[in-house]
């Protein structure tokens, strides 16, 4: 398996030091550069010939913050993935990183195992949430929060459409709303495979499939939609 090229951005010595050794356990994980600093960060990244994958990024840095280093590296590297690492969980500084472009967040503290196969969860293009956070962006979107949207049209990512997408309980399969459901409780592809008693690659395919029926992209969106239908519970 190909290694994960991780940057680790924490302001705390102690603790930046304590994620590195947990991490340097993992053979899927290749760490390429630490900053203790926003600045510190993107300086570095610029001077790397190669890009990371992915970077965990502390959300509360002093000077330049979490969010701004999100927006900032999403600006110059788009396919850089970033993964926010929180010790709170703050439901509206986590909302504005992800609508910087981060792919979700972990809360410190998380155990080494979640906390790698959320980072192989985003370089796979996946998100990791929680489900506090999709009802914020049910919020920040102004979306009803149960029942199919009203005939003839949309809301998606705020906006009006005139195309309605296949109502979730009649396009997903049994298994599918299973899978989707797991997800939306914050569980990792690892994770969901555990539970349901199935391989990762057959949650990715349940996954894939799940985004072409509802019409998104990301587990993100997947949630957000599946609570706007009224097809899953938090």
């Amino acid at each position: 398996m190909e290694k994960v090229r991780l940057f680790v951005v924490e302001d705390q010595p102690k603790i930046l030091k304590n994620q590195l050794k947990l991490l340097d356990a993992f053979d899927e994980i290749d760490i390429v550069g630490t900053a203790l600093t926003g600045e510190e960060a993107l300086k570095e990244l610029k001077d790397l010939d190669e890009k990371p994958d992915v970077i965990l990024c502390d959300l509360g840095l002093p000077g330049i913050n979490g969010i701004d280093v999100t927006r900032e590296v999403k600006k110059e590297w788009p396919k850089v993935e970033v993964l926010i690492f929180t010790i709170f969980d703050e439901e509206d500084k986590v909302l504005e990183a992800v609508k910087a472009g981060a792919s979700g967040y972990l809360l410190k503290g998380a155990e080494a195992r979640k906390i790698v196969d959320s980072i192989l969860e985003v370089r796979q293009g996946g998100s990791v949430i929680q489900p506090s956070l999709a009802r914020a962006l049910l919020r920040h979107f102004r979306m009803p929060e149960t029942g199919p949207a009203p005939e003839g049209s949309v809301l998606k990512d705020g906006q009006q459409t005139d195309r309605v997408p296949p109502t979730g309980k009649r396009a997903l399969t049994e298994r599918e709303l299973e899978c989707l459901q797991i997800i939306a409780k914050g569980l990792s592809n690892n994770e969901a495979a555990q539970v349901l008693g199935l391989s990762k690659a057959t949650i990715r395919t349940h996954l894939e499939h799940i985004y072409q029926k509802l019409d998104v992209t990301n587990r993100v969106e997947a949630v957000t939609e599946g609570i706007r239908q009224g097809i899953i519970d938090l």
